[in-house]
């Protein structure tokens, strides 16, 4: 996990300030990362399979993959991405809390990290400062870009906010253990409320991991390769309308580029956006406020659709 070095030398501090000058993305090899992500999708697919065969199946298993997939997802696009991210709206404690425990179950980095990614990713996308440039491939936007470590003095700059935040930074400490126990611990004792607690353990656990990574990773590869682009051309970025339902309403990235400040994603009515229709509700309770939009005057200025390639 990258470590934030608050107390830096000064060698440090002047490594850091050339990086920041022009970030590059591509560290030493990181073994655990590239171990994790490979051997995942393997104890996921083996052992519910053998589960399966020798403990049989039950709708109960099934469904804790998908609420445990609908609290993760949540988590990762409304909170780690349109809130921590883009401060698309403001939320309060116990929702931020919400974020940052089943963030963590992703396995996608502390949001102080990934939200750091994230905007260097929108300030230099397509470059050599975007840590996951399509231009570099499929393969290394889609997850090729994790299995390398954080290259020598990266720094933080871009999320100070972040680093203010002691809830945030109180995850980032304990990143580890919260994510050991929330994506894995958690369901395994979920399951065994019922009696089928390695049910648990693989259906809402691995097998949820393996989903969500990849549905995920499909918006830094696939959303910046396939689709339309009605909201401008300056980028790699696609609108594309099937990612949208697999990604919880990510699908509509050409828009989200255009305008990463909005809330939605889906900035149409009928678009399928579950976490704008979540971020909403949240509203409507008192958990989050001043939510962000752009006018339609400005959707309109670019409205300058063009067919799917």
């Amino acid at each position: 996990m990258t470590q934030v070095n608050i107390d830096a030398t000064g060698e440090l501090r002047e490594l850091q300030k050339s990086w920041s000058a022009s970030p590059y993305w591509k560290g030493r090899f990181n073994f655990w990362n590239a171990a994790f992500l490979l051997s995942t999708p393997l104890i996921a697919s083996v052992g519910t399979v053998l589960y399966i065969y020798f403990q049989g199946f039950r709708w109960m298993d099934f469904a804790l993959f998908v609420v445990m997939s609908g609290l993760t997802g949540f988590a990762v696009t409304a909170g780690y991405h349109r809130y921590f991210s883009h401060r698309a709206y403001e939320c309060r404690w116990p929702l931020k809390l919400f974020y940052l425990l089943f963030g963590a179950a992703a396995f996608e980095n502390s949001v102080l990290v990934w939200g750091s990614n994230h905007r260097y990713h929108h300030r230099y996308v397509d470059t050599d400062g975007d840590p996951y440039n399509i231009k570099k491939g499929f393969f290394w936007a889609h997850m090729g870009w994790i299995f390398f470590k954080d290259p020598e003095g990266r720094t933080f700059d871009n999320v100070p906010y972040l680093l203010k935040d002691r809830l945030v930074m109180w995850q980032h400490k304990y990143y580890l253990p919260i994510a050991t126990f929330m994506s894995l611990a958690l369901p395994t004792l979920i399951g065994w409320c019922w009696g089928r607690p390695m049910a648990g353990f693989f259906w809402g656990g691995w097998l949820r991991i393996v989903w969500v990574h990849h549905t995920t990773f499909l918006i830094n590869s696939a959303a910046h390769k396939f689709g339309s682009v009605p909201h401008g051309d300056t980028s790699t970025a696609r609108n594309n309308w099937w990612l949208a339902f697999v990604t919880f309403g990510e699908g509509f990235h050409n828009f989200h580029h255009a305008y990463a400040s909005d809330y939605r994603n889906g900035y149409r009515w009928y678009h399928w956006d579950p976490s704008k229709w979540f971020i909403f509700s949240m509203s409507k309770v008192g958990l989050a406020s001043r939510l962000t939009r752009v006018s339609k005057a400005q959707l309109e200025s670019l409205q300058i659709e063009q067919p799917l390639h």
